[in-house]
């Protein structure tokens, strides 16, 4: 497996497959071409039907420059390999556009040429079941985080000490952020408001008020362009820092220990990524918002000193009760139903761990068979159901708008 420095990226929403991912693509290809007249970049499949919604154009036009780039969408060829696809093209001499280059947004802002695995980067994890995670540590006495220094050296906190303190703004600046969102649904911003709602209930509603108006938090600063990191997306960034950020609040974890349960979270994510898919355009919403879920279950595990066992079956819990979900954003955008559901997997996330504590950890179905059945479900959607706002919500959505 890759590490999580792959996984977790810092970067800017509202989409790390569909704005994230071609921007890099783009900045790649200027490198190879930094003397080019114009470029052309055909997009293919998912990122040409929700490309506008997503802010795709503008990512890749302003790497390579808005007055000499030809966007041609092409919505109706779809690669087997992924349906993100996109062609770059430069023009070097008079009127002939050469050195084609075709590559993937494969999901969390990676990139990968057809056949291959992502691109320049080197395995890390001799490991990508967590079975065998899982049995690595058992035999060594250790934890996950530990599995996770072992391999990627101490190092990696510096990495993971940044990335929690870019998640932790992101919650806070998200609960001052009012406002409307950017784009054609004119959405409201929630999350001040079900902050200062919170915080006027019980102890037990409070709790479940919280963790929505943090979740919310950074699904709206993601959808508004603002600074977030994928966990595993962009569309799914709100999962794992609502559970974390309520948990360090309202049980005054060490940042150490918040650390550690990022790590935990990223060989979750990690093992998914590699398996199976984190990307809406190949497997359904499943493949985010699941394994968003899937991670911060885990990761909440953890922290409540839950065993090996424990931890495994909450990540397994938290994504198989999101089997079956589709992508159908409404306008391409990342904001109805994504941020909803960014608000509804954090509670779910909380509520696997305490499932899975009930149980000490027994239970049939790993968190591996999980992850394959998964993207075997991911397989058998319909293409209308992978992000291509054509189905389902957003085809529901587009025609009440019409009609209002």
């Amino acid at each position: 497996m890759k590490s999580l420095r792959e996984l977790y990226r810092i970067g800017c929403g509202p989409s790390s497959s569909h704005t994230m991912g071609p921007r890099a693509a783009a900045q790649r290809y200027l490198q190879e071409h930094p003397n080019a007249k114009a470029f052309r970049v055909t997009l293919y499949g998912s990122l040409a039907a929700t490309g506008k919604g997503h802010l795709t154009d503008w990512a890749i036009t302003q790497v390579l420059g808005e007055e000499r780039t030809e966007i041609v969408w092409r919505a109706d060829i779809v690669s087997p390999f992924h349906p993100n696809g996109m062609k770059f093209e430069a023009l070097e001499r008079a009127g002939i556009f050469e050195d084609a280059w075709t590559v993937f947004s494969v999901g969390g802002g990676a990139l990968a040429e057809a056949g291959h695995n992502e691109l320049d980067t080197p395995e890390v994890f001799p490991h990508d079941m967590l079975s065998d995670i899982q049995m690595w540590c058992r035999e060594r006495g250790r934890n996950y985080w530990e599995y996770v220094e072992a391999h990627e050296g101490p190092e990696i906190w510096d990495f993971l000490a940044e990335v929690w303190q870019t998640m932790r703004a992101a919650v806070e600046r998200g609960l001052q952020h009012e406002g409307v969102l950017p784009g054609v649904l004119h959405l409201r911003r929630k999350a001040p408001d079900y902050f200062i709602k919170a915080n006027n209930f019980g102890p037990s509603l409070q709790t479940r008020g919280l963790v929505f108006a943090y979740a919310l938090a950074v699904s709206e600063e993601n959808a508004g362009g603002g600074t977030i990191v994928t966990a595993p997306t962009c569309g799914s960034s709100g999962v794992l820092p609502a559970v974390l950020y309520h948990l360090e609040k309202s049980r005054h974890f060490s940042e150490r220990r918040m650390l550690h349960a990022l790590a935990t979270a990223g060989l979750i994510g990690n093992v998914a990524k590699t398996r199976a898919s984190i990307s809406g355009a190949e497997a359904g919403c499943q493949a985010e918002v699941g394994v968003a879920c899937a991670m911060a279950a885990g990761a909440a595990s953890y922290l409540f000193g839950g065993s090996l066992s424990v931890i495994e079956y909450s990540a397994e819990m938290g994504l198989e009760h999101h089997l079956g979900m589709t992508c159908d954003p409404v306008c391409g955008l990342v904001q109805i139903p994504c941020i909803e559901r960014n608000a509804h997997a954090a509670a779910r996330a909380l509520d696997a761990n305490i499932y899975s504590t009930f149980a000490g950890g027994h239970h049939r179905v790993t968190y591996d068979k999980c992850v394959d059945v998964m993207l075997q479900t991911g397989r058998d959607l319909p293409y209308l159901y992978r992000e291509t706002s054509k189905g389902g919500l957003a085809k529901a959505g587009a025609a009440s708008m019409s009609v209002g």
